[in-house]
């Protein structure tokens, strides 16, 4: 695995109890990074604090923070435990996130509000709780997107529209704190064998259609790995990327590019 040159560095990772943003609590634990991890599922997070443990990180530089980020409250809680157990936070990776299926005409507006409350307003508060420290640090922030904000497909108008929200949020911050010395950036992952899909509501028959349906729909011809989605936000943290930021990075096989013929 590359040296990012991570050692040390405090990440704060939302949504790390599974999918992606366990993915990214792993790389940076690989590279020596301290991390504070948080999720609504203990069971879970403390399954991903022993594996990051288990990859080198002393057991005291593993903080397991259980919360729902929907929560004001625990966003402030989340941010002023990390702070006060590691004394900085220099990389912010905004992970968590839920996935709405459904048109227009079938999202209820309850499930509207459900879907941008995580997606878009936990992230915002996030930044806002932990830029003061991040200014502080020079540090920098990640936040995982979809390329579904970059481009539209049908019946996710909700998702759709929280991960456009994400990406002009990632470009309005960077704009703001640029010139301070903090960077941020987004990913926009493509189709990644995680569980996301199936907690939308999608069975297993399904999903597995899904992924089939991915050979076609992204250029190298298969859905990606959390692992390849993780190593590039290693970069995006790193100082690797240190002339980098306002960027909205495509992670998805080329599906940007592709057009229906």
């Amino acid at each position: 695995m590359p040296n990012y040159e991570l050692n040390q560095k405090v990440a704060l990772i939302t949504g790390s109890s599974s999918g992606i943003g366990r993915g990214c609590a792993e790389a940076l634990a690989a590279e020596g990074a301290y991390v504070a991890i948080t999720g609504r599922d203990e069971t879970a997070l403390l399954k991903v604090a022993d594996k990051c443990i288990e990859l080198g990180v002393p057991k005291d530089k593993v903080l397991v923070l259980v919360g729902d980020l929907s929560k004001e409250e625990d966003c402030e809680r989340v941010v002023a435990d990390t702070v006060k157990h590691f004394g900085r936070i220099n990389i912010l990776i905004n992970s968590a996130g839920i996935l709405v299926s459904g048109s227009i005409e079938t999202v209820s507006l309850e499930q509207y509000d459900r879907q941008m409350n995580i997606n878009t307003r936990s992230l915002f508060y996030m930044m806002k709780l932990a830029l003061p420290h991040l200014l502080e640090t020079k540090g920098n922030i990640v936040n995982i997107s979809s390329i579904t904000g970059l481009r539209a497909f049908p019946n996710l108008v909700a998702y759709n529209v929280s991960k456009a929200a994400v990406d002009q949020m990632t470009r309005s911050v960077a704009l703001e704190v640029a010139g301070r010395g903090v960077r941020v950036n987004a990913v926009n992952p493509g189709v990644i064998i995680t569980e996301v899909h199936k907690r939308s509501g999608m069975s297993d028959e399904q999903y597995e259609e899904f992924l089939l349906r991915s050979k076609e729909t992204h250029a190298l011809g298969r859905a990606g790995e959390v692992s390849e989605v993780a190593d590039v936000v290693c970069f995006l943290a790193s100082e690797r990327a240190s002339f980098m930021t306002a960027i909205t990075l495509p992670i998805d096989g080329g599906r940007h590019a592709m057009c229906p013929r």
